[in-house]
């Protein structure tokens, strides 16, 4: 399905997708999850497993929808207030203090510790190293590439490049711009 984006706003008329990465230390615990949007509390437009606390959705209907999806999983996602930006955060520390980081990226390095993030028209990617030690997962979208999102949350990682693996989630593609 193609969408193109509103002229004037970065508000999208359906839910964004969500994606999740979480390490157990070692490489065949390592998983990355795009959920499916079926199944949840989410009416009308947004008639979804809307995750997107700032999509315009119902707000008791995000937290119900946020609620099933942490059911199934190690912890809660460590959620994270995305700007368009390169800052990473560290997904242990934000956990651990129950905090929702402004930032495009996550680290964790602890096992159980989920990273997620929302995209609609933007690319999540998900980074791993091989022995499955620590994951990054980052919200990709044309200006925090251009500035380098990517690179930044290489470097919190702290591991050499030829010993990770990626994962690219689904975006938007040029056949839907002007």
């Amino acid at each position: 399905m193609r969408r193109t984006p509103p002229a004037s706003s970065t508000a999208t008329s359906s839910p964004p997708t969500c994606t999740l990465a979480t390490t157990a230390g070692c490489a065949s615990s390592t998983s990355a999850w795009p959920p499916s949007q079926a199944g949840g509390a989410s009416r009308g437009a947004f008639a979804s497993l809307n995750l997107g606390l700032r999509s315009g959705d119902d707000e008791a209907a995000v937290r119900e929808n946020r609620r099933r999806l942490e059911s199934l999983l190690p912890s809660p996602p460590v959620w994270l207030r995305q700007v368009h930006g390169t800052r990473v955060a560290d997904a242990d520390a934000a956990h651990a203090a129950g905090a929702e980081p402004e930032a495009d990226a996550a680290v964790a390095r602890r096992p159980g510790t989920v990273c997620a993030v929302l995209a609609a028209d933007c690319m999540p990617v998900l980074l791993a190293d091989e022995a499955a030690s620590v994951v990054g997962i980052a919200h990709a979208g044309w200006r925090g590439l251009c500035a380098g999102v990517l690179e930044a949350t290489l470097e919190a990682m702290r591991v050499e490049p030829g010993a990770l693996m990626a994962w690219l989630g689904p975006a938007i593609g040029p056949r839907v711009y002007e």
